[in-house]
């Protein structure tokens, strides 16, 4: 089963300093049928306009992936922790009982990301923050684990949850086969057009899928594709 949800049909709101787009519901957007999937939570895709950002707010019991596909963001946390990522790279933050951050973009430009939020398997008392880089060529017509509860996963950074992050791009006519092994995920596209199993899905709809081992991705214009794989 995929779930085709356009992005019109997605929750927005436009606050001046942030366009975004709700894939579930989210602060004053609400629809009782896209609160979750799986532990799956959140999946925001954010444009923020340069020297501006989400001032310092709490968060706990969640992990939290930020994904940049254009742009950076500057990370500043209450564990004395502070990091730009940029675009292709990710960053994870486990809020564990409680942690204060800040994001912002100091850039002179737009910075696009995709904030996702996914459920611990359980409370985790203490916070944890990390960011890592990954070469494009890591992405490059095959699926590359950004973050991961899997202890196999040894070079993806770690979350508290039986989950996969994960990125690839592809280039007009490439093809891609992943054995979903949870045989449920998440998929939004940073930019591009492609297919699903014959799905077909522009950058910015959701596709959620469920019950489907092998699924067959195949580019029809290049394209960056986020995937959260769920157990």
């Amino acid at each position: 089963m995929i779930e085709f949800r356009a992005k019109e049909s997605l929750g927005a709101a436009n606050y001046g300093w942030l366009n975004t787009r709700y894939h579930f519901s989210f602060s004053s957007y609400y629809d009782p049928m896209r609160v979750n999937w799986g532990q799956l939570r959140v999946w925001n895709n954010d444009i923020i306009q340069p020297k501006t950002g989400f001032p310092t707010h709490p968060h706990n019991n969640m992990e939290i992936i930020t994904y940049v596909y254009e742009g950076a963001i500057i990370h500043t946390d209450s564990m004395g922790n502070q990091g730009r990522t940029e675009a292709g790279d990710v960053q994870v933050m486990s809020a564990g009982r409680g942690v204060t951050h800040s994001e912002y973009n100091l850039e002179e430009k737009e910075t696009r990301l995709f904030q996702i939020w996914i459920i611990p398997d359980k409370q985790v008392d203490k916070p944890s923050w990390g960011t890592k880089r990954f070469p494009k060529a890591e992405k490059t017509g095959r699926f590359s684990v950004l973050a991961s509860g899997h202890a196999c996963d040894k070079n993806a950074l770690s979350i508290q949850a039986q989950a996969r992050v994960l990125a690839m791009t592809l280039l007009v006519g490439q093809t891609v086969e992943y054995h979903l092994a949870n045989k449920k995920a998440y998929i939004v596209a940073a930019r591009g057009k492609y297919q699903v199993n014959g799905q077909v899905a522009f950058a910015g709809d959701g596709l959620a899928i469920e019950d489907e081992e092998m699924l067959h991705f195949s580019a029809l214009e290049a394209s960056e594709i986020v995937m959260v794989e769920l157990g």
